[in-house]
């Protein structure tokens, strides 16, 4: 199956594990354009009986997704009706990952946040290189919520009090701290980084496929409403849009310097400045 007709990633697939490589901008944005191709990358691999392990890691070494754009977030009209019982597309393309038949394995070798964090969060298992991933989810100090499954996710991997922290804060949380709470199966300085995310991902695609994806269904049975429970969020997501102080929060953002190089790598800083007028 050919993968070399997209824009803002690069997929490489050998002796069946399919290492997809994000390529977008200075901040790795998170744009219509990468939504759209990380879609239609997800039902492709997904159905690929080719691929047996999808390995996701970012071209830039700063940035492993910074989150959505925030500019496209103001576009949406504040007045759709959202259904509780259909999905999301975002949600749906991070389901995709979530539950192919197939292990998927983030890397996570700069900042994430946002978007891009929950897309990680999607994902199996998650590897993060020690002193220099960071982790951020920011919404809240933009007047909206993580929209795209983060209230989902991480209470069931690190807890209530833990996701209140980082969702609520909207601060920065380093690779060993989220090693800590399991936010990643670990924290790796980078000599060992990636001789163990490719050996495991060498171990994983020799073992007979049916076995792989059986053991995976098995273990996804334990997270109970998980669908409904996202398409709650997006109904939720949907009614901060027109929030008092959400538009100005932000404008404000994006003023101050976000989804530039400079205040993206001061993430949890940029948030704990933004005070709109209310």
């Amino acid at each position: 199956m050919p993968y070399d007709h997209f824009k803002t990633l690069r997929v490489a697939l050998a002796a069946g594990v399919a290492r997809v490589t994000l390529d977008n901008g200075p901040v790795n944005l998170f744009d219509r354009t990468m939504f759209a191709e990380l879609a239609a990358l997800g039902s492709a691999l997904a159905a690929d009986e080719a691929v047996r392990v999808v390995i996701l890691h970012s071209a830039n070494p700063d940035f492993f997704i910074a989150h959505y754009d925030v500019g496209q977030i103001l576009e949406y009209p504040v007045d759709r009706v959202v259904s509780l019982t259909e999905m999301k597309p975002f949600h749906a393309m991070c389901e995709t990952f979530r539950t192919m038949p197939k292990a998927t394995i983030a890397v996570i070798e700069g900042r994430v946040g946002g978007g891009g964090s929950e897309l990680a969060l999607s994902f199996d298992m998650r590897f993060a290189l020690r002193g220099k991933a960071v982790f951020n989810q920011p919404e809240v100090a933009l007047g909206i919520l993580p929209g795209g499954s983060g209230t989902v996710r991480l209470p069931r991997l690190i807890g209530r009090s833990r996701a209140l922290e980082t969702i609520l804060g909207c601060d920065d949380v380093d690779a060993e701290l989220a090693q800590a709470w399991g936010w990643v199966n670990r924290s790796l300085p980078a000599p060992e980084l990636w001789a163990h995310v490719d050996r495991l991902a060498s171990r994983i695609a020799s073992f007979p496929p049916h076995a792989v994806a059986s053991a995976k269904a098995a273990v996804l049975r334990a997270e109970k409403e998980v669908v409904a429970d996202l398409n709650a969020e997006g109904v939720a997501f949907q009614s901060t849009l027109s929030g008092p102080g959400t538009r100005e929060a932000m404008t404000q953002f994006l003023a101050s310097g976000g989804q530039t190089p400079a205040g993206e790598l001061r993430l949890g800083e940029l948030c704990g400045e933004i005070n709109p007028a209310r």
